[in-house]
């Protein structure tokens, strides 16, 4: 194949899994999810696991913001490593975000299985590596912050390294025990398809312009003149919740891809492993369940879409040679290249909680290099909530924090 795409590879390769209608009618459910990304399929499925009559909105096609561009790769680790989270929340809130983001992994593992996935969920290995020899000391001091917290961790030099991965120019890093990866878009369609037959309502080209909140109810008013009635609504909108809130809480970022073409041999050593970086911005690589290598990274303040697009044969050309500095004996041919616009907080940490501005509700936002992990843990978190009970993780990940 020759063909370079500025649209995201999981896009061109899945196509349309499927297809769902606008909403023209009024309707009423106990819980109305805004968005459906990878963050709202997860909140709808565990709405639906807990009972409630659910529905869920997005104004795009399903999956086609975040999701359809992301890089799966799916980490307990933090882009706050841990011993500066301690320094930042305290050692209990940041040894809890980091075993629940643990804990998601094996969660996602579950779903995937319970739904019989087709997305390619992987479970992998973690090579965090020091880009720099001023690296090498603090990393060493996040390895052992990740032994006292209890992860399995293990410190590779740049020899074992070489050895183990052909992968140079490293000053040795942390290998975790604990990864994985997916095809979060695929991922989507099928966790919404499963639950539609559970009972979700499922409307895409469908826009909330409004909430008039109620005592007990509250109407959603759609672009469509419909109104949703609800007890209930769940925002998961990522970094499109930057223009609803008043307040700066996020900072929003395009980072970059690029797609080798299928190189069977090449990839069959890489595919039990995630790679990382201590770069700013760090650079990222797995392989696809279809045999490819994908390197990402060269993060930049967010522009608009035009200008962020108008990067990418730059930033394309510059993770290539990132690839081939560290995989020198690798090819890697291009077959796709893309961008996608993220969110990052000042503490690595997401956003998932109530908003005194948005009554009986709930964002779950999941920004940075956890955001799919992060989502996991949003299901548990509001199904306490919704059942009236607390969750240790609400401080941490709360506005205002």
């Amino acid at each position: 194949m020759d063909l370079k795409s500025y649209e995201p590879f999981w896009l061109i390769k899945n196509g349309l899994p499927a297809s769902y209608p606008s909403l023209k009618h009024n309707a009423t459910c106990d819980v109305l999810v805004v968005g459906g990304g990878i963050t709202g399929s997860f909140i709808a499925h565990q709405c639906i696991q807990d009972g409630y009559d659910t529905i869920l909105i997005d104004k795009r096609e399903i999956a086609n913001g975040s999701s359809s561009a992301t890089t799966s790769m799916l980490q307990y680790e933090i882009d706050t490593p841990l011993y500066k989270l301690i320094d930042m929340i305290g050692e209990k809130g940041a040894v809890a975000s980091y075993e629940a983001c643990y804990r998601a992994i094996d969660q996602l593992h579950d779903i995937t299985h319970r739904i019989k996935s087709q997305a390619g969920f992987r479970k992998k290995d973690s090579l965090y590596f020091a880009s720099y020899k001023k690296d090498v000391s603090w990393l060493q001091k996040e390895l052992e912050a990740r032994r006292k917290a209890g992860f399995d961790v293990q410190w590779l030099d740049a020899n074992s390294i070489l050895k183990e991965f052909d992968l140079h120019h490293t000053h040795g890093g942390i290998l975790s025990a604990q990864g994985a990866s997916v095809d979060a878009f695929m991922l989507v369609h099928e966790l919404l398809q499963y639950n539609v037959k559970k009972g979700l309502t499922v409307y895409d080209k469908t826009q909330l312009q409004s909430v008039n909140y109620g005592k007990r109810t509250h109407e959603a008013r759609l672009h469509t003149g419909a109104i949703i009635k609800c007890k209930h609504i769940i925002y998961c909108v990522g970094y499109e919740s930057a223009h609803m809130i008043r307040e700066k809480f996020v900072n929003l970022i395009s980072t970059f891809a690029i797609v080798s073409e299928v190189v069977p041999d090449e990839t069959r050593d890489y595919k039990d492993i995630l790679i990382w970086n201590t770069s700013k911005p760090y650079a990222y690589i797995r392989t696809t369940d279809d045999r490819r290598f994908l390197i990402g990274g060269e993060d930049e303040q967010f522009r608009n879409p035009d200008k962020r697009d108008a990067l990418i044969n730059a930033k394309e050309k510059k993770l290539l040679r990132t690839f081939e500095k560290l995989f020198p004996n690798i090819p890697f041919d291009v077959d796709f290249a893309w961008a996608g616009t993220f969110g990052e907080t000042k503490d690595g940490l997401p956003y998932i909680g109530t908003h005194k501005n948005f009554k009986d509700s709930y964002f779950v936002l999941g920004f940075g290099g956890n955001g799919i992990t992060f989502s996991v843990t949003g299901m548990e978190m509001v199904s306490a909530w919704l059942k009236g009970e607390k969750h240790e993780l609400t401080p941490y990940f709360a506005f205002g924090r």
